[in-house]
């Protein structure tokens, strides 16, 4: 872990909390959390687990897929302060969370494309795509 992120009694420092509660979603959700998955204890132990690419909505012409991310704090104070700094991120919170269960489980859903049943981009999402290329949003 980088050490520059940790207080002397291996806390996360008020910088490193507040990198995370306002991280702006141009500079990406994955890379906030992996960000996160650096400097959180025990990821590496199974309780930080990551399914990527899963279809987690179906509707009738497209699924919604995104990258699952299942973390667990393991009751340790420092990692309840991360997800604490998460919950501060307005926007990660209301885009990305999915699920918080008693113990300290929580699941968050990172949203790649929105599919239609072929696995092509969907029509609204592929103009949308083409908008930004051209430069106009």
């Amino acid at each position: 872990m980088e050490t520059e992120y940790f207080d002397e009694d291996g806390y996360p420092t008020e910088e490193t909390l507040y990198r995370i509660s306002s991280w702006n979603y141009q500079q990406g959700w994955s890379e906030l959390l992996a960000f996160v998955h650096n400097i959180w204890y025990y990821a590496n132990d199974g309780y930080w687990t990551v399914e990527k690419d899963v279809v987690v909505r179906e509707y009738p012409n497209y699924k919604r897929v995104a990258d699952v991310y299942n973390i667990s704090t393991v009751g340790w104070s420092g990692n309840e302060t991360i997800i604490r700094a998460l919950q501060d991120n307005w926007m990660f919170w209301n885009f990305c969370w999915e699920q918080s269960r008693r113990g300290g489980h929580y699941t968050f859903h990172v949203k790649n494309d929105e599919l239609s049943v072929n696995n092509t981009v969907s029509e609204n999402t592929q103009k949308m795509l083409d908008k930004l290329k051209e430069g106009k949003t």
